[in-house]
């Protein structure tokens, strides 16, 4: 309860009463004082309730909105700028003047027609004659419909048939070998393999679901058996997988991130672990490596990259501030991320977001110029040190100046602090071409491993962590680079059993060659 005080009473003017000067003063104080300090309790209320609303909308956003962090600036008359306007800084050669002439409604037009049907599929001929007798008749074309039609994949199976023959010089029986396959004694064939990883692992199907599928086309396998299948390709393919982590951290450039992943334990009954899949992204060669860790500490980067030397990109996770004072290593971290604090900070104070958010958009115009007329290294670099310097440092002062204007537990003043703190990292891309502004590349390598913990939810132990690891190496660099995944993988788990080791890079996705017929 606020302090309590008499109130003095006023007596009319003409009873003559005279009011001590002194209680006057004492009374102007003290209701000074209660005045600060309810002002003081209404500004901490508003700023608790500012950061609960921030909170309920980043919640809302995550279950039911869009994820797209596009940034389209509103109009606020209010809105100052930092002396930088987008158009000067960088032309944007997309926005071009444009005059159109208007369709007439009543007239009527003539349809383009649907765009032709690939000529590499396959097509099934069925020749319908006439009803009517053309013999005699002269043939002076034909039409020809086409209907885009599916068959679902069908289960077969192959024989290999080996004759044998008794040698009557020798006594002995002469008979084939069997050519090497994916596992030794088992049913299953690489095409069938492959099928089921990319099910579950880029189609995302949990594996009892597989089981029903097969049991509809007649064939009964049960989840340990398709789940040891995994297991033998993972063994099959498990130097393959150590020859990509040599790949990437021969570069000199790696982006690397971490995401969260439920593990069954035996050792918790009822409950799942949280793990961690720890990825290393090399642009330069565009091979992702998942890497499994039962936590997020960081024996599991500093193990990686123990001989890596160059960039690395990261985000503002404390974990990789060991890499700090490695000078072998340079790190950098992602303008994604100091968007993204600035976007959620909208809300909470339009008007600096707005201004915060048009500069970051400026910067990435300058990169998507860059990219769209395909610059070389040298030319990016000089282009960020003409263009996107000036407006780098325009924007520190500004961010300088506006830290001590909001509060420092307020969304902008957090967006502001994170932004500083990372700022001598945020600009080290400036250094050279080959660097990237963010860390967009292996963000994308992880969506894939999120979608498919929605639908299986966790992996069944801790080997099976890492088994997934692998399979989302390969099948998230097949993605890297444009390749069917489908195709990489049968060709692979047909290949590796009698491949030479000391050519396993042929095999990985960025130098895979795909077999002719």
């Amino acid at each position: 309860m606020p302090d309590t005080f008499k109130m003095p009473i006023f007596m009319p003017m003409d009873s003559q009463a005279t009011v001590d000067k002194t209680t006057l003063e004492s009374l102007f104080f003290r209701m000074n004082a209660m005045e600060s300090k309810y002002e003081k309790i209404i500004a901490d209320k508003d700023a608790q309730v500012l950061k609960l609303t921030h909170e309920l909308a980043q919640l809302k956003k995550m279950i039911f909105g869009s994820k797209s962090e596009r940034f389209v600036p509103a109009s606020l008359p209010e809105q100052l700028t930092m002396g930088f306007e987008p158009d000067a800084i960088f032309p944007d050669p997309r926005i071009q003047q444009v005059s159109y002439v208007r369709k007439d409604p009543f007239k009527a037009t003539v349809h383009q027609g649907r765009k032709p049907l690939p000529a590499g599929l396959l097509r099934e001929q069925i020749i319908i004659q006439p009803k009517a007798d053309v013999s005699g008749m002269k043939k002076i074309g034909e039409e020809i419909t086409e209907e885009l039609e599916y068959t679902p994949g069908k289960l077969f199976v192959r024989q290999y048939v080996r004759p044998k023959y008794a040698d009557p010089k020798s006594g002995g029986i002469v008979c084939a070998e069997l050519p090497e396959r994916p596992i030794t004694k088992g049913i299953a064939g690489p095409a069938l393999l492959s099928h089921i990883v990319i099910s579950k692992f880029v189609n995302h199907l949990p594996i009892y679901r597989q089981v029903q599928q097969f049991e509809r086309e007649g064939v009964s396998l049960s989840a340990s058996t398709i789940n040891d299948w995994l297991t033998a390709c993972c063994n099959l393919l498990q130097p393959l997988y150590d020859q990509m982590l040599n790949a990437v951290i021969s570069t000199d450039y790696i982006m690397a991130d971490e995401t969260p992943i439920k593990v069954m334990d035996k050792a918790k009954k009822g409950t799942t672990h949280r793990g961690y899949h720890w990825l290393y992204y090399s642009p330069e060669i565009r091979i992702v490596y998942f890497d499994y860790r039962q936590g997020r500490s960081r024996e599991g980067p500093r193990e990686i990259l123990e001989s890596f030397s160059g960039f690395l990109g990261t985000d503002g996770y404390s974990g990789y501030d060991m890499f700090d004072n490695n000078k072998r290593i340079t790190r950098l971290c992602c303008w994604a991320h100091a968007r993204r604090k600035f976007d959620e900070s909208l809300q909470n104070d339009q008007a600096r977001a707005t201004l915060a958010l048009q500069q970051i958009q400026q910067l990435y115009q300058i990169e998507r110029t860059c990219k769209e007329n395909r610059y070389s290294y040298e030319q990016i670099r000089e282009i960020r040190q003409q263009k996107a310097l000036p407006i780098l440092n325009t924007f520190r002062e500004w961010l300088v100046q506006n830290y001590s204007e909001v509060l420092p537990s307020s969304v902008i003043g957090k967006a502001i602090a994170y932004t500083l703190n990372l700022w001598d990292k945020l600009t080290v891309y400036l250094q050279d071409g080959k660097l990237h502004i963010d860390n967009n590349g292996v963000e994308n390598a992880v969506r894939p491993s999120a979608i498919g913990k929605k639908n299986y939810l966790f992996a069944g132990s801790h080997e099976g962590a890492k088994r997934a690891a692998m399979l989302y190496t390969f099948m998230g660099s097949c993605k890297m680079n444009n390749i069917n995944p489908q195709e990489w993988l049968t060709d692979i788990l047909e290949r590796i059993p009698s491949h030479k080791a000391n050519k396993l890079k042929e095999l990985m996705p960025n130098n895979w060659t795909k077999p002719t017929a």
